[in-house]
């Protein structure tokens, strides 16, 4: 913390305690009674028109801490040097001015903490509170503070009835305000059954030990050293008392008779010397143009000397002025980098967090689509079993068809088979009628052949002749009725065979066309029995005429006989015709 920064908050608390009427604006006069004793603590020289003419294009209105800074830091703060003031004064004059309106000790003089000690514990938080304003002291500092206090008077402070008091005082800003503090030092909470002159004492060895920088100080009545001199080699009791950059000894406690100081750089060192010339508990301190020999009461008290002076000298050569404003930056690096992990830890835990509600979230989801997935298989097993089942329900109707179809085809087959054999019976038969044909074929010539010489039954011939003939024209008629037959027949092989071979296609058609085959064959049937009975009579006919020809021819002398060659009937008959017509004559 440098020096504008410690004296800002002193200010502060100046301007604050000008503002009654909580405003945030001081009036410029106020002003100006406040810029005239800063000029005087601080020891600059005082220039009483420069408050106006910094403000002569405002109004007459009262200024805010915004407005007054500017000035604060152009005419008193920046002519501020470090040494040339007494900054005891100086916090001196800003306590007065904030006392008055905000500390209220008890009225009854039952306060547990003197005005002074009340101003040095301010002091104390004003060097402890944070760097932001309004100015307030975080709970690890205030605890940082009283354990000072209480070590200083070897009482052990209770830390859970601390952090139990600091849980139930509302803090703004994160922390205590300094009246908050005072108040809770007041209440005796944490220094009960304490005197109060011990608690003067301690807040005065901390505020010299924090704010002063001191060290380390002998305490009375056993705390003072012996020193040698440098020309008369004696040994002189002196009160000593270490800063970081000086260790001063002076005549007694009160520090009323400085008799010098030994300045301590990096180049000083302290040792420990052994027991010599009646002293004990010897230790020196070596800087680079001297040599100083001093003696301890005890061996603690002489480690606590040297440990102390290593301190300062370790300060001088790391450039640090003040051990307590290194310790300080220090708690705060550690509180940052606690409210960094902490605020990480947060951080991780809400991330660790938001993690388990998206894994919980993608469960539910992971859930919700098994769920489907079950859904779906379900559907899917509901879906392929109707579907198997058509499927069965399909290869069985096409079993079916097939079978039926197998069962046509072996039918259409057997049907075919059938009328191969129909058509070959057709043939035999047409041969057998043809061979049947060309025998009575020949037995009419033999019978013409026979009955050529009868001529006395040549009229009797000529009748018969001539049913005869219309008989064989009747058997020839049936003969061309066969040949026909037979082509109509071969034809409609050619149709059945094309039937064959169209048969997939043209079921139906098929069994039409059977159909009318079965009536053909019907009708040739009928036709062949016809022509049967026909061709029966027509032999009963040439029989019974054969046995009246004979019978007539049988007195009649035979005649000259002619061979025919033409094969028939009429020209067996025909000689006899003539011999009858030419006897006639």
């Amino acid at each position: 913390m440098d020096l504008r920064a410690e004296l800002l908050k002193s200010i502060w608390y100046a301007f604050t305690a000008l503002d009654v009427e909580k405003s945030g604006k001081v009036s410029k006069s106020q002003l100006k009674v406040l810029s005239h004793n800063l000029y005087t603590v601080l020891c600059i020289p005082h220039d009483p028109v420069a408050l106006e003419e910094h403000f002569r294009d405002d109004d007459d209105g009262p200024v805010s801490s915004q407005g007054y800074m500017p000035y604060l830091n152009k005419y008193i703060l920046d002519k501020v040097e470090e040494g040339a003031f007494v900054k005891e004064n100086f916090d001196e004059l800003c306590w007065t001015l904030t006392a008055k309106k905000n500390y209220k000790p008890d009225r009854n003089g039952n306060s547990i903490v003197s005005h002074q000690d009340a101003f040095k514990l301010w002091c104390l938080f004003n060097f402890l509170s944070e760097d932001k304003y309004p100015l307030v002291m975080v709970p690890d500092e205030v605890e940082y503070l009283l354990k000072k206090i209480c070590t200083a008077m070897n009482v052990e402070l209770n830390s859970c009835e601390l952090d139990e008091y600091l849980s139930q005082e509302p803090q703004g800003q994160g922390g205590l305000t300094v009246w908050q503090f005072l108040d809770m030092v007041n209440s005796g909470r944490f220094l009960r059954g304490i005197e109060q002159e011990a608690i003067s004492m301690a807040v005065e060895e901390v505020y010299q030990e924090v704010i002063e920088d001191v060290l380390k100080q002998a305490r009375s009545p056993h705390g003072y050293l012996w020193k040698r001199g440098q020309l008369r080699r004696n040994w002189s009791e002196r009160w000593f008392m270490l800063k970081p950059s000086v260790l001063s000894y002076y005549m007694s406690e009160e520090r009323k008779e400085k008799k010098g100081s030994i300045a301590l750089d990096k180049h000083c060192c302290v040792e420990v010397l052994p027991d010599r010339d009646g002293k004990r508990c010897m230790f020196c301190v070596k800087t680079p143009s001297r040599t100083y020999e001093m003696s301890a009461s005890d061996t603690r008290q002489r480690q606590e000397w040297t440990l102390a002076i290593q301190t300062a000298i370790r300060l001088q050569a790391e450039g640090k002025k003040s051990l307590h404003k290194d310790l300080k930056q220090k708690r705060r690096e550690q509180r940052e980098q606690r409210e960094q992990r902490k605020a990480a830890k947060e951080e991780e835990t809400q991330r660790l967090k938001q993690l388990q509600e998206e894994k919980e979230r993608k469960l539910q989801e992971l859930e919700l689509l098994k769920e489907a997935q079950r859904q779906a298989e379900i559907l899917l097993q509901e879906e392929e079993q109707r579907r198997r089942q058509q499927h069965e329900e399909m290869q069985r109707t096409l079993e079916i068809q097939l079978r039926e179809a197998e069962q046509a085809r072996a039918s259409m087959q057997a049907e075919m088979v059938l009328k191969e054999a129909e058509a070959e019976r057709q043939r035999k038969r047409i041969l057998e009628l043809e061979d049947m044909q060309e025998r009575l074929q020949e037995a009419l010539q033999q019978e013409v052949k026979a009955r050529q010489d009868e001529e006395a039954v040549r009229y009797a011939q000529a009748r018969l002749l001539a049913e005869e003939e219309e008989k064989l024209k009747q058997l020839m008629k049936l003969k061309e009725e066969q040949e026909e037959y037979i082509i109509k027949t071969q034809r409609e092989k050619q149709v059945l065979k094309q039937e064959m071979e169209n048969k997939n296609k043209c079921l139906e058609e098929a069994q039409k066309q059977l159909e009318e085959v079965r009536v053909n064959r019907q009708r040739v049937d009928q036709d062949v029995m016809a022509a049967q009975r026909k061709l029966r009579q027509a032999s009963t006919n040439v029989k019974h005429w054969n046995v009246q020809m004979n019978r007539l021819m049988h007195p009649i002398g035979p005649g000259d006989k002619r061979t025919n060659t033409s094969g028939g009937v009429f020209a067996g008959y025909q000689p006899l015709l003539s011999r009858r017509d030419s006897s006639l004559k």
